[in-house]
């Protein structure tokens, strides 16, 4: 009977230390853990620590340099001159010679245009130019029309013309003089329909009317348009064909508003064309319009380009480079300028390190310089490089501060200022120190054991 009770007693005792183990080992864990992370705040608070507040470098950039007395002009070393790998270049008067590069359109030379025009009503009866592209000479035959007005005044010119045969020996006063007269204005009358010298003469030498009229065309050049076919019924002043004399053709350019002063009339250009490449054609400009675009603050420019050739065709796209004349101008190089919004500003180096922020005006921009109209002097010099370290849109103060380094760590706030920040939560600084603290382990009583804990901020007590 006793057996049962040793066994029963030795089961107990295995469970006791079982749980002490399970708990020796949970307790060694969170100290390890402790420790690890304990040391992992030391190093934090050891770095934060160890942060300069001032007169030290912070991004590679030092901070010794100040403000000047003199408003926004700023001081920098030479160190920093190199570090930041600032250069300078000089204000001068050079010679501007400039190329105003934009984009055209082949059209046609409105001096060079015609059109077939019939000033009676009518019917057509042939046509001998029946394709639109058609290439055509002066004086060919077009088109034979039929107009029973034309018909009914060739009859009346016949009718004068045997009339003034017939009283040319007449002892009637005045009789031969008004049939001459007859004769002029049945003649004028024709003359005044586009219809010929030779075919009024034709008409009088054979004493016959003529069914139709054959219209010729008026200059030599390509059929644009043909508003003509057979058989069709014609009215006064309609337009039959359209004829352009391609072998000169004009350019039209749009040039941006600031160029407008530099194009002139006479102007060289150089023309090129995408279908023809490598092989620019000389023009000239020939016009200047008056007008300027509101919408798009551009104004146009014809410029005449010879082509004998026929290659060019009203619509082709062309590249244009205008040459402009020549001047000696105050000038800067053009990396110098920094645009900031609605103006543009130049640092001028007052000497001693001292740069200063110089609003400039400018003109016209050539090559790798750039017209000074207002601001500057002759001889003065400017920073020419290290303009990635300024921003367009901020403001001046902010473009010195980030120019030369001003930033250091007086501009971070601590964590005192965070904590007041709207929106913002910043830890507190670390504590240390002896906290009591309660804990409750489940399981039979451990003697002699210690407990540590992870230390917490105060917020979280």
């Amino acid at each position: 009977m006793t057996m049962p009770t040793n066994e029963s007693a030795m089961s107990a005792s295995l469970a006791r230390r079982w749980r002490l183990w399970i708990i020796t080992g949970l307790l060694t864990a969170g100290a390890i853990t402790v420790f690890v992370l304990g040391r992992r705040h030391s190093t934090t608070s050891t770095a934060v620590s160890s942060t300069p507040s001032s007169g030290h470098d912070m991004g590679g950039m030092q901070t010794g340099a100040a403000p000047s007395s003199d408003g926004n002009a700023i001081q920098i070393t030479a160190s920093q001159i190199r570090q930041f790998g600032i250069t300078f270049g000089t204000v001068e008067r050079r010679t501007l010679e400039s190329t105003v590069r934009t984009v055209g359109t082949v059209t046609v030379d409105e001096a060079r245009r015609s059109q077939v025009v019939l000033k009676i009503g009518g019917y057509v009866e042939r046509l001998y130019v029946d394709q639109t592209g058609q290439r055509v000479r002066r004086a060919q035959p077009m088109l034979d029309v039929y107009s029973p007005e034309l018909v009914a005044a060739e009859q009346e010119l016949l009718v004068a013309g045997n009339f003034a045969r017939s009283v040319r020996g007449s002892s009637v006063p005045g009789a031969p003089g008004a049939s001459i007269d007859l004769v002029a204005a049945a003649r004028r009358r024709l003359e005044l329909w586009d219809i010929s010298g030779a075919q009024i003469e034709d008409i009088l030498r054979t004493g016959k009317a003529r069914r139709s009229l054959t219209l010729h065309a008026p200059a030599s050049g390509v059929v644009l348009q043909k508003n003509v076919v057979q058989g069709q019924a014609i009215q006064p002043g309609q337009m039959l064909y359209d004829i352009a004399d391609l072998s000169e053709v004009w350019v039209d350019v749009a040039l941006r508003e600031a160029d407008v002063g530099a194009v002139r009339v006479g102007s060289t250009a150089s023309v090129q064309f995408a279908g023809y490449p490598g092989a620019p054609l000389a023009g000239r400009v020939a016009y200047v319009y008056p007008t300027l675009d509101s919408a798009s603050r551009s104004m146009r420019a014809r410029i005449e380009v010879p082509n004998r050739s026929g290659r060019l065709m009203p619509g082709m796209y062309a590249t244009v480079a205008l040459t402009t004349p020549s001047r000696t101008a105050l000038t800067v190089p053009s990396s110098a300028v920094l645009r900031t919004g609605d103006r543009a500003l130049v640092f001028v180096d007052k000497g001693g390190g001292r740069l200063e922020p110089q609003a400039v005006q400018l003109g016209r921009e050539t090559g790798d310089f750039t017209e000074v109209v207002d601001g500057l002097t002759t001889g003065q010099r400017v920073v020419t490089s290290a303009q990635f370290l300024l921003d367009s849109e901020s403001n001046l103060g902010e473009v010195m501060r980030g120019m030369i380094g001003q930033r250091g760590t007086s501009d971070i706030p601590n964590a005192q200022d965070m904590q007041s920040m709207p929106g913002m939560t910043a830890p507190a600084p670390g504590e240390s120190g002896m906290n009591d603290r309660g804990a409750r382990v489940k399981g039979p009583s451990v003697r002699d054991t210690t407990m540590k804990g992870m230390p917490m901020s105060p917020n979280r007590r």
